[in-house]
């Protein structure tokens, strides 16, 4: 098994980078969901809600980000706001320091997307926790990411999934950071502790799927699935949530290690499915 695809989403929703080497991070990928997009009351924007912002490219050339869109063009966004100023920003039921950009750029993403919103980025001191009840270590934090620091989906899962819809879909609708080849259908399911080219990763929870899976990520239209898909069989019970299930959320063991296209994936540790509650329903 390796890793045929590593991808970044630097601005939270919009579009990805796909890279040949990354670096780990305690929060996840180098630049990954490290800036995000908020309404007025400071909550954070996603395709859930505003599917168009499938349709905004992302790029990083030193320490500028490049944000592109057809009937916009293009922006160069300086990777600190000139002038910052706090605020706390809403992930769910989280709340995050930020640091907000000026007129200029908010202007350009609030042309695009017909709303009034702003741009805000995560400073280096802001240490936004992973929920207690996956953490691997005490201190563990995620980027502006939904929940985790890397998520991993392997090739034959879709695979699977594509092989039961009249239309199949690309990798993209599901955003991973690692895209394993190699593997099993589900085979991730199973998988405790992993090494990716001599970093070790923990397997701490499937990733429940949302309508984001819906959106075309090259038109930013929304479908009909691939959810109703998943739900027929990929359904499982979390503590007291449900949801369908698709890919592995990772906790990475230590920052610092490089991760290329091409590094083997090697499973150190598995986990009980019985015990855990198997979600695939064959």
């Amino acid at each position: 098994m390796y890793i045929s695809a590593i991808n970044i989403f630097p601005i939270k929703s919009l579009k990805g980078i796909s890279v040949r080497q990354a670096v780990i991070e305690d929060r996840g990928l180098a630049y990954d969901r490290r800036w995000m997009l908020i309404n007025r009351e400071n909550n954070f924007l996603s395709q859930r809600t505003y599917p168009r912002m499938a349709t905004i490219g992302v790029g990083i050339t030193r320490d500028v980000l490049e944000v592109s869109e057809r009937s916009a063009g293009k922006l160069a966004i300086p990777f600190e706001p000139p002038r910052p100023r706090v605020v706390h920003a809403t992930i769910w039921r989280n709340r995050s320091r930020t640091l907000v950009y000026g007129d200029d750029v908010n202007e350009w993403f609030s042309h695009v997307l017909g709303g009034d919103v702003r741009l805000v980025r995560m400073p280096e001191t802001t240490e936004r926790r992973v929920n207690r009840y996956y953490k691997v270590h005490p201190q563990d934090v995620v980027s502006l990411a939904d929940g985790y620091p890397f998520m991993l989906l392997g090739e034959s899962s879709l695979a699977d999934l594509n092989s039961r819809l009249e239309t199949p879909l690309p990798m993209d609708r599901f955003r991973p950071n690692f895209v394993v080849t190699g593997s099993g259908p589900f085979e991730e399911d199973a998988w405790k502790k992993i090494n990716i080219g001599g970093n070790v990763f923990h397997v701490v929870k499937p990733c429940a799927r949302c309508k984001i899976t819906m959106v075309d990520q090259q038109t930013g239209e929304r479908g009909q699935e691939p959810l109703p898909t998943l739900a027929s069989y990929r359904t499982q019970r979390i503590g007291t949530k449900q949801g369908a299930m698709f890919g592995q959320n990772l906790i990475a063991e230590k920052a610092g290690g490089v991760v290329s296209v091409g590094d083997t994936v090697q499973v150190l540790d598995v986990k009980s499915l019985t015990r855990q509650g198997a979600a695939t329903a064959r």
